[in-house]
């Protein structure tokens, strides 16, 4: 099964650095977004460490792990590098990212997740969350305090409740799917879907990639501008950072 993939971040309307970095690694047929949060340039970093760490650590592991493993033990290698780096350095401490994470292999895909980037699944014109946030309001949500519109005026939806780097170790959160041809997967920061509906999602994808088993990788490269564009017009108050990865 071939993927084709593509991937940009963006700076957005408010802010005054991009802390979002993505990594696409189609040799692996493995991509990420990152989004770091910590005072000075410890978001920065925290996310472009953890984008510089996954190749590396993939290529020393690729033969030793499977796809499973490799997703869970290098977030747990980043997540070491981030707390020890953070550690040393006084003006970094409590750095961290999120991370949202995938990784084809044949008929099948692992998704890793830390934090509230999210993967979803796009599948015959239908968007399905694949990944749990772990924020303060999707635990809310666990107890059925309120339902997924309720949450989006939750004061606290922003609070996360696990990251990656701000501890010594972390729980990582491995998903298993099957894939079919044709399926598409976005990995996106709350920059997008923050901003972005669920039902605009699924229009703007349509409207580039309406027919998947013809679609270019321009056409993705199309679909991923328009996306960022429309967190932008929507406010653009967070950096924006979107992959997608289709399976043809």
């Amino acid at each position: 099964m071939a993927i084709i993939a593509a991937g940009a971040t963006d700076i957005g309307q408010k802010r005054k650095s991009n802390q979002d970095s993505i990594c696409l690694y189609p040799e692996r047929h493995f991509f990420a977004v990152a989004d770091g949060m910590g005072g000075h340039n410890g978001g920065d970093i925290a996310s472009q460490m953890s984008v510089k760490i996954f190749p590396e650590f993939i290529e020393k592991n690729i033969n030793n792990l499977d796809s499973a493993q490799i997703l869970e033990h290098s977030i747990k290698y980043v997540n070491r590098a981030i707390y020890e780096h953070g550690q040393q350095n006084e003006e970094l401490k409590g750095m961290g990212t999120t991370i949202t994470c995938v990784m084809f292999d044949g008929a099948s895909i692992k998704v890793g997740n830390i934090g509230d980037s999210r993967t979803y699944l796009i599948s015959k014109n239908k968007l399905y969350q694949v990944t749990r946030d772990h924020s303060l309001v999707q635990e809310k949500l666990n107890i059925g305090l309120y339902d997924r519109e309720g949450a989006k005026n939750d004061p606290q939806k922003n609070v996360l409740v696990r990251t990656v780097g701000f501890e010594p170790e972390v729980d990582v959160d491995v998903y298993h799917y099957k894939v079919a041809r044709n399926d598409m997967f976005l990995l996106c920061s709350d920059g997008l879907h923050g901003k972005v509906s669920d039902e605009d999602i699924i229009y703007i994808v349509n409207q580039y990639l309406a027919d998947p088993q013809n679609a270019t990788k321009e056409n993705i490269e199309q679909a991923v501008k328009a996306l960022i564009d429309q967190a932008n017009a929507n406010g653009g108050q967070d950096n924006i950072s979107v992959i997608i990865a289709l399976a043809k």
